[in-house]
């Protein structure tokens, strides 16, 4: 497929306006190689084992989440230099869809909320709201690295507000109390959020939250699909 026409179908799948300002210039195209799309593979982040991963499959394009130019590059050298050396020498096109994947129907937010069994959901500016029976346990039973930290006490929840990525603020936590939220379920939480929390925080890692996306989104399009979960050691 020409990679116009490639670029359009994820356009209708993620839009470019629904990205947050903050991502102008960090979503879409972000390395540009083949003209020509026939392989393609998917991932959350364009980590060197991805995109070893992708070499390796003949890719002759990645779609990631996360871009790994997020600031300006003023020298290509160290990991960035290996990154796009292996891209570029491969000839292959990195493609990114970031916060207007989070906000598209059927994206990272819809995504996790099927994985968990929400109904009856409503939109928040965003995330989502929805009608639930779980527990602590069993959402991280869910989520794919199985483990999650609350804060503040949190029995049989019945409706839960989550927000794939880093969405603990306070703004958003009130207008998920206002929609009737017992809980809020996002990553990267701060101590003084969590302590000023009218309802429990539930901590999940931005890979458990955002990946099963990606990965529902290769199936979706018939791409491969490549994980790689974080290491992560939990010390008792």
């Amino acid at each position: 497929m020409d990679i116009l026409r490639f670029i359009a179908a994820l356009e209708q799948v993620a839009p470019p306006e629904l990205a947050e300002e903050y991502d102008a210039g960090r979503i879409g195209l972000v390395v540009e190689g083949k003209d020509e799309i026939e392989t393609v593979c998917c991932a959350l982040d364009a980590t060197q084992k991805v995109v070893d991963a992708a070499v390796l499959a003949g890719a002759d394009m990645l779609v990631v989440h996360h871009t790994p130019l997020w600031s300006p590059v003023t020298a290509v050298r160290g990991p960035t230099s290996r990154l796009l050396r292996a891209l570029l020498s491969a000839g292959m096109n990195l493609y990114v869809m970031h916060t207007n994947f989070d906000h598209a129907e059927g994206g990272v937010n819809d995504v996790l909320a099927s994985r968990l069994g929400l109904s009856r959901t409503e939109r928040m500016t965003a995330g989502l709201v929805g009608d639930c029976s779980l527990d602590a346990r069993e959402i991280a039973r869910r989520l794919p690295d199985g483990g999650i930290r609350v804060y503040g006490e949190a029995g049989t929840i019945r409706r839960l507000a989550v927000v794939g990525g880093s969405g603990f603020d306070p703004g958003l936590i009130g207008e998920a109390v206002d929609l009737g939220a017992e809980a809020f379920l996002s990553a990267e939480l701060k101590h003084s959020t969590a302590r000023a929390s009218p309802i429990p925080c539930l901590e999940a890692t931005h890979y458990a939250l955002e990946a099963p996306a990606m990965e529902v989104l290769a199936s979706r399009m018939g791409w491969h699909y490549v994980p790689d979960p974080p290491h992560v050691v939990v010390v008792p």
